[in-house]
């Protein structure tokens, strides 16, 4: 390679780890593997020691990737001791060339700290008089963003030390903060009942938990903490392991698995043991963190610019699993869509058998060359979710048969329809299709609905006892009628019955996309209340002035229209509506910062480094319009990491102003 090749690809590599430390630690959405971000850093540092009058101070090498929000979010304060990112090994041989590099650094016998490498997202929190002060994330590495109220929220991390312990009166403690397997799939099976984009792994759900804007949401997401280092200005341990247990004395949340280990060897068996038993933790890990455990061989060793030279991560390779496709079920949701989902030889992966994963739809069918029969390769997004990725085609015998889409609804029997704009084919029997009524009660009951305390499990039992056809029969349930229900006792029956006469206070948006008219989203829910003010002006609204609300287009004219022509949907809501729901607008609810945005429609599109929803709430408290659409009524298009195509050609059409995050805060905080 000459020099100018050479330089063109040290800027393009640049360029690409920019982009995928952006994706991982701002947008929680990495597009590529540790390992394969891991080669292009190689790389990079490759060609830069080759060619040094190309590397610069701010090249990826250099600097650790950067999760700082955008400063209008969160306070930002300077770390008082860098905070680094680790090397990573992927073999026992690399983890040798780093025992031997500190043997080099150093005369004085070490010890290796060996502890597991949590998958979540890195916390510093500060300590004086015994009080927590602040915790700040990563950030760049020289500066955190300020998340203290949401950290007092996570219930392993003490507010307060324990009395008479021994804790200095100032230090910093640093560790992970993650979501155990069983409140992230809580929380994604949620987010798939109010048809928001399920998280693809534990880390990418903490990490966007730890930066909503509001407290109380975080408490409620199920966060863990644990801590892995201690930093004071006056040594209170001579190893790492002994300032751990001092630590845990403290009442902070240290690991149970740290081990010290003599050699290499035993490290390796550390390695060894986790590889496998890491299957059997209630939470994610990644690797093994192998520390030197000395702290004046790790003051010796000191740090390169973005890592300390004292310390690796071994990183566990991602398991795959190849087994047979036994056969193909086909579930019906709420809207009627129609869900192939694989029935599997079983398979153990990740710390769990598999025995099912989705085929999404039928297009993904064809795209693959799927059979029954045929052998394929399973694995688990973010170790949690089972996708098959692809089909054995040497090991394809001769008694594989085709799959066939079925042509009716394998519930109701219905035939199904499939829009030529969608991949999915659908149940139109949406009244009497079981699963589909079943799918509008949850949708109902959910958080972002009417937040009424049931579930899947309650809401099926409510149905199979013919308490529940309707939606407006939750309001006549008694306490008598639940406590027929398996598993309820008094407690459980009066937390319902609570929630319930809570849900009498839903403000009327919500009651709108709680009905689960097709096509309505909570935006359009918004825009709907906010132009016509009530249930009966929408359900007496001509197409025309549907057509004329802001991001209603014919689909939605004709769905609306249609719901409401229907005589079992108008008792409904006349049923709902004596229950005391809200069906109409109720202004003195409404939170207003400014009216910076007023009569102006923002459209966002792709990712942000807050969440959509919390993208949403800022427009609406500045008194602007939430657009889901681009039209010549938009007034900005707010575009974010992975903007869609389509909608930035329509805005550029229409001559729509195109801004990015930066300045729409910029604007809001005029």
């Amino acid at each position: 390679m000459n020099r100018k090749e050479a330089k063109a690809r040290i800027a393009e590599l640049s360029a690409e780890l920019a982009r995928h430390n952006h994706n991982y630690y701002v947008l929680n959405n990495p597009e590529i593997t540790d390992f394969q971000y891991d080669l292009l850093m190689m790389e990079l540092g490759e060609l830069e020691k080759k060619f040094p009058e190309f590397a610069v101070s701010t090249s990826p090498t250099q600097n650790v990737g950067s999760d700082l929000a955008p400063a209008q979010q969160f306070e930002q304060f300077p770390h008082k001791y860098p905070m680094l990112s680790l090397t990573n090994s992927y073999s026992i041989g690399e983890v040798s060339s780093f025992s031997e590099r500190v043997s080099k650094g150093t005369d004085i016998p070490f010890t290796f700290s060996c502890e597991l490498k949590f998958d979540g997202t890195a916390i510093c929190l500060t300590y004086k008089n015994g009080k927590l002060e602040r915790a700040l994330t990563r950030g760049d590495g020289t500066k955190g963003d300020d998340v203290t109220r949401n950290v007092l929220q996570i219930p392993s991390i003490p507010h307060t030390l324990k009395e008479g312990t021994g804790y200095p009166d100032e230090f910093e403690i640093r560790g992970e903060i993650y979501m155990p397997y069983k409140a992230f799939d809580k929380l994604n099976r949620q987010r798939e009942l109010d048809e928001e984009q399920p998280f693809a792994n534990p880390r990418n759900a903490a990490s966007g938990s730890l930066k909503l804007l509001d407290p109380k949401a975080v408490k409620g997401r199920g966060l863990e903490c644990t801590l892995y280092h201690l930093l004071t200005d006056n040594p209170v341990a001579s190893t790492h392991t002994e300032a751990l247990s001092l630590a845990s004395q403290w009442g902070l949340p240290v690991s149970e698995h740290i081990k010290e280990c003599r050699s290499v060897e035993e490290v390796e068996k550390y390695i060894l043991y986790w590889d496998t038993r890491r299957k059997e933790l209630p939470y994610a890990t990644d690797g093994i963190v192998i520390k030197v455990n000395q702290l004046p061989v790790q003051t010796s060793l000191g740090y390169t610019a973005k890592s300390p030279r004292w310390a690796t991560a071994y990183k566990f390779k991602p398991e795959e699993a190849k087994t047979k496709l036994l056969s193909i079920d086909y579930q019906v949701g709420r809207t009627g869509a129609v869900t192939p989902v694989a029935n599997l030889e079983p398979v153990q992966l990740s710390g769990t058998k598999v025995k099912r994963a989705s085929l999404h739809n039928w297009d993904q069918i064809k795209l693959m060359d799927i059979h029954t029969g045929d052998y394929v390769y399973v694995e688990k997004g973010g170790e949690i979710i089972p996708k098959i990725t692809r089909v054995a085609l040497d090991d394809r015998g001769f008694d594989i048969v085709p799959v066939e889409f079925p042509q009716t609804c394998p519930v109701c029997g219905t035939p199904l329809v499939k829009d030529e704009e969608e991949a999915k084919h659908f149940c139109p029997n949406s009244d009497l299709c079981p699963p589909q009524i079943k799918g509008k009660f949850l949708h109902f009951v959910g958080r972002k609905a009417m937040d009424i305390n049931a579930g899947e499990a309650t809401v099926e039992q409510l149905y199979n006892k013919g308490y529940i056809k309707d939606l407006a029969d939750l309001y006549t349930l008694t306490k008598e009628q639940l406590l027929t229900l398996d598993k309820w006792k008094e407690k459980s029956a009066d937390n319902f019955l609570k929630s319930l006469e809570q849900s009498r206070k839903v403000p009327f948006e919500r009651v709108l996309f709680a009905l689960g008219i097709r096509y309505i989203g909570e935006t359009t829910a918004k825009n709907l209340a906010g132009e016509f003010g009530n249930i009966d002006a929408i359900a007496n609204a001509t197409r025309e002035q549907l057509l004329a609300t802001e991001e209603v287009g014919d689909k939605l004219a004709d769905s609306i229209i249609s719901w409401f022509s229907n005589p079992q949907h108008a008792s409904a809501v006349d049923r709902l509506r004596a229950a005391g729901l809200q069906m109409e607008v109720d202004a003195s609810n409404k939170v207003i910062e400014s009216e910076i945005l007023k009569g102006k429609t923002v459209v966002i599109s792709g990712n942000f480094s807050i969440s959509r929803d919390d993208m949403k709430t800022l427009i609406e408290r500045h008194s602007g319009k939430v657009g889901s659409s681009i039209s010549g009524n938009t007034t900005y298009m707010v575009a974010g990491e992975k903007c869609g195509p389509s909608k930035l050609e329509k805005a550029t059409k229409l001559g729509v102003e195109i801004i990015s995050e930066e300045e729409f805060f910029k604007i809001i905080n005029e």
